[in-house]
């Protein structure tokens, strides 16, 4: 995966009473025509592309060993929303979804190199960078 097909930088936007997000446009040009949304670490939304989706999915099937990883994946699964990017650049952002990551109106768009991440800002801000709380900013 080169820069050219990466995410990188943040972005504020804001859900609509539907629950769609309009993505960034250099979001959208490289995520294309649909992509797929899932629960993620630190209570966040993954968006990834059809591409960097397939290492998530591997992954998880080799960790399937016993019942209770197992159960795991089932989880994962069914929180997983295919979705298209309609042609105004919007994503359905699923109730589910928004209540994992606290997503109420305001939305953080996070690029992370292999797929993009939504916050509400709040949880955003509350996360640690480093340990002990320094941030990167700071050369910690």
């Amino acid at each position: 995966m080169g820069p050219e097909s990466s995410f990188f930088g943040r972005d504020e936007h804001s859900l609509d009473s539907k629950g769609r997000l309009i993505l960034p446009a250099r979001i959208r040009n490289r995520l294309g025509n649909y992509c797929f949304l899932t629960p993620h670490l630190e209570n966040c939304v993954a968006i990834w592309t059809p591409e960097t989706f397939q290492p998530e999915i591997e992954l998880r099937e080799k960790s399937a060993v016993d019942a209770w990883s197992r159960n795991q994946v089932r989880e994962w699964s069914s929180a997983i929303d295919e979705m298209a990017i309609d042609a105004q650049g919007r994503i359905l952002v699923a109730p589910d979804l928004r209540d994992h990551a606290g997503l109420v109106r305001e939305v953080l768009i996070v690029g992370v190199i292999d797929h993009v991440e939504l916050w509400s800002p709040e949880k955003w801000n509350a996360k640690e960078l480093a340990p002990g709380g320094a941030g990167l900013a700071t050369g910690a």
